[in-house]
């Protein structure tokens, strides 16, 4: 216990740094709670479509998706995140997500973009699980097996346009209709700015 005690005593700073180390420590915790705020790092827990849309380099493919037979059955989660169990969907979703922040916020994104061999497999995965019925007469599971194995022939191989038609990039689709975004300034520091612009 005794060694517990001055492991931690390590960590306590002295006197006359006492309050210098709070005070970065405060600004260190308020600018991690900004940063989740603005990035609506809460949202990425739900299985929302809108949340796709956090990043405007989405817009066309939701917009797309929205338009699909798709849309009125299955949501961005439903084909893009594994379903099998809840601790492999999120650690997906944090892995996955974990990437496609650092992208966009770097601004690393590539103006086409294209699915991970990890989220193709997932989708697969998806396809297979939800179109089972239709996969389900052995000639035609016999047949899908042997394309895959021997040519990695996935679903949108020949089903490219479902559901997301034949965008492209950002610009295929420049005037995609989207559900608005909230803003992410709080409302007073919004009004601040328009008057002092």
């Amino acid at each position: 216990m005794e060694k517990i005690s001055k492991f931690f005593k390590w960590f306590i700073p002295p006197d006359k740094w006492k309050l210098p180390v709070l005070l970065a420590l405060g600004v260190f915790t308020g600018l991690v709670f900004l940063l989740l705020h603005i990035s609506r790092a809460d949202s990425y827990m739900s299985d929302e479509p809108e949340t796709c849309i956090n990043c405007h380099v989405m817009y066309p493919y939701y917009a797309s998706w929205q338009h699909s037979s798709h849309s009125n059955v299955a949501i961005c989660n439903d084909c893009h995140v594994p379903q099998d169990n809840i601790i492999r969907k999120y650690m997906f979703k944090a892995s996955d997500g974990l990437r496609h922040s650092t992208m966009f916020t770097l601004r690393l994104e590539p103006q086409v973009i294209r699915i991970k061999e990890a989220g193709a497999n997932v989708v697969q995965e998806n396809c297979e699980r939800c179109h089972s019925a239709l996969l389900s007469t052995v000639d035609l599971v016999h047949n899908m097996a042997k394309l895959k194995e021997e040519d990695n022939i996935k679903c949108w191989t020949c089903h490219r346009e479902v559901p997301h038609g034949k965008v492209n990039s950002l610009s295929s689709s420049p005037n995609a209709r989207v559900p608005e975004q909230n803003p992410v300034l709080p409302e007073w520091l919004d009004n601040y700015f328009k008057k002092n612009k």
